[in-house]
C-alpha cells in the first residue's frame, strides 16, 4: 500500500510539473460566457499584451499568462493553475498520506521492539531519526498548503489575489463563489478522481476563462442553431 501511495504521489508530481497549467494563447478572446453576460470591459496583461481572463496572472518566471493562477511552484517548477489544479491536489493528499504512514511504520516497529535480542545499530538508528524528522517536516508542510487550497476553494480566490487582498486590507469584501469541484475534478466518475488522469471539464471555456476565434465560431454557431429550433418549435 506504501508504495502504492508513494507510486501515485511520483506520477502526480509529474504531471503538475508536464501539464500546460492553463497558459493563456496570444489568440485568446473573451468566452462565450462572459459575452453572454454583457460584460464589455476586459482586462489586458500589459506584458503579454492579449486577453487578461478574469483571476489570472503573469509569471514572471514562466513568462506567461496562467489561467486562475493560484501561484508558482518552485518544487513543481511550474505554475498552478486550472488545468494542473488537481494534480498539485493529489500530488499533496498522496504526500500527507504517505507521510503519516512512514511516522506509523516507524512508531509501530520502535515500540514493539521491547525484546532484548531486538537491537538496532548507529548507523539505523540516526538513519530512522532523519527520516523522522523529514516525515514531520513534510506533514507540517504539506497541511499548511492543503488547509491554504482548501481555504482557496471554499472562497473562490487563489493564493495570488488572496495577498494582494490581504495588502490592500479588502481581504473581508469577497463576494465570489467556491469553486465547483467539477471545475478541478472534471466531470468524470469519482472513481478518476484520485488518479493523475487530465480532468475533462463540462465547459473548457468557463473554466479556463478564455476562448479562442474558432471555438467562440463554433459556440455562435451551436448557440444559433439552438435558437433557431426552438423558433421552429
Amino acid at each position: 500500500v506504501y508504495c502504492t501511495i508513494c507510486g501515485l504521489a511520483l506520477a502526480c508530481h509529474a504531471k503538475t510539473t508536464f501539464t500546460d497549467p492553463g497558459a493563456v494563447p496570444q489568440s485568446a478572446v473573451p468566452s462565450q460566457s462572459c459575452i453572454s453576460l454583457g460584460i464589455k470591459t476586459h482586462a489586458m496583461c500589459s506584458i503579454c499584451q492579449t486577453f487578461k481572463p478574469p483571476f489570472s496572472h503573469h509569471c514572471r518566471i514562466c513568462n506567461r499568462c496562467v489561467s486562475r493562477m493560484d501561484h508558482h511552484c518552485p518544487w513543481m517548477n511550474n505554475c498552478i493553475g486550472a488545468a494542473n489544479y488537481k494534480h498539485f491536489i493529489l500530488f499533496l493528499m498522496y504526500i500527507w498520506i504517505a507521510s503519516v504512514m512512514s511516522l506509523i511504520i516507524f512508531g509501530a516497529h520502535y515500540f514493539s521492539c521491547a525484546d532484548e535480542n531486538c537491537v538496532f545499530d548507529s548507523v539505523l538508528v540516526h538513519l530512522v531519526r532523519i527520516m523522522t524528522f523529514m516525515c514531520f517536516a513534510s506533514l507540517i508542510f504539506t497541511s499548511s498548503v492543503i488547509m491554504n487550497v482548501i481555504y482557496g476553494i471554499m472562497t473562490g480566490i487563489g493564493t495570488i489575489d488572496r495577498m494582494k487582498r490581504q495588502f490592500a486590507g479588502t481581504t473581508y469584501q469577497d463576494d465570489n463563489d467556491a469553486i465547483p469541484l467539477k471545475d478541478i475534478f472534471g466531470i468524470g466518475g469519482y472513481y478518476t478522481w484520485p488518479f493523475p488522469i487530465d480532468p475533462v471539464f463540462d465547459d473548457y471555456d468557463f473554466v479556463m476563462g478564455f476562448s479562442t476565434p474558432q471555438r467562440l465560431l463554433r459556440e455562435q454557431s451551436l448557440f444559433a442553431g439552438d435558437d433557431q429550433s426552438n423558433i421552429e418549435v
